[in-house]
């Protein structure tokens, strides 16, 4: 099998990595799993080009800190943090960190899918020129105070704290997510904050 099609996969949880390998296992990829973060690092010079699908609840670590080892030993490995919470922040730190995607878990069949297959497909660890002047592209249709309320999203604030902040309702700021999100073209929070994290690095440069 081509190395492409390659996912390695860290995750303490040897029941979360059973049910990986029964998901993927008649879509022609070929998994390997890991669950102690030492082992993982010690292993990933050699790693044939892929993917990385690795859990941010890990023993004596976190994902967090171990995307930060794995990047010092290869920045070719696109990687894929999942995490037991949709929680805002951690998206946001793992985004900020150099996941090029953040699924909840336990996730569709059709997410993880679809993850990972873009993992593959870009290949890279950071964003390219051509996806942070997309992602500026599409910032740039927000309204001021949609852009508000993707700015406080990526700061870590909840819709409440955001509410108070600007002075608004909760229910204000909902509906101006929902906009924000729609002029973006996404689904998902997640992927709303990686466009603005990709601008707001693209603006640095």
């Amino acid at each position: 099998m081509s190395g492409w099609r390659m996912v390695y996969v860290l995750d303490d949880d040897a029941a979360a990595c059973r049910s990986l390998e029964r998901m993927l296992s008649s879509t022609g990829f070929q998994l390997v799993t890991f669950q102690r973060p030492e082992e993982f690092l010690v292993k990933a010079v050699n790693f044939e080009q892929g993917c990385v699908l690795l859990d941010l609840r890990l023993p004596g670590t976190n994902g967090i800190e171990v995307m930060g080892a794995l990047r010092r030993i290869r920045i070719d490995l696109p990687v894929i943090v999942m995490a037991a919470e949709g929680d805002v922040r951690v998206a946001v730190r793992a985004i900020k960190a150099g996941a090029i995607d953040f699924l909840e878990k336990p996730c569709s069949e059709e997410a993880l899918l679809g993850a990972i297959e873009t993992a593959l497909a870009s290949g890279v660890t950071t964003a390219s020129a051509e996806e942070i002047a997309d992602a500026a592209r599409r910032i740039n249709t927000l309204s001021p105070r949609e852009r508000e309320v993707l700015d406080g999203l990526i700061d870590g604030l909840s819709n409440k704290m955001i509410a108070h902040q600007l002075g608004l309702s909760v229910r204000t700021i909902e509906v101006h997510r929902a906009r924000m999100m729609d002029r973006l073209g996404t689904r998902q929070l997640v992927q709303a904050l990686r466009l603005g994290i990709i601008a707001q690095l693209g603006s640095r440069q």
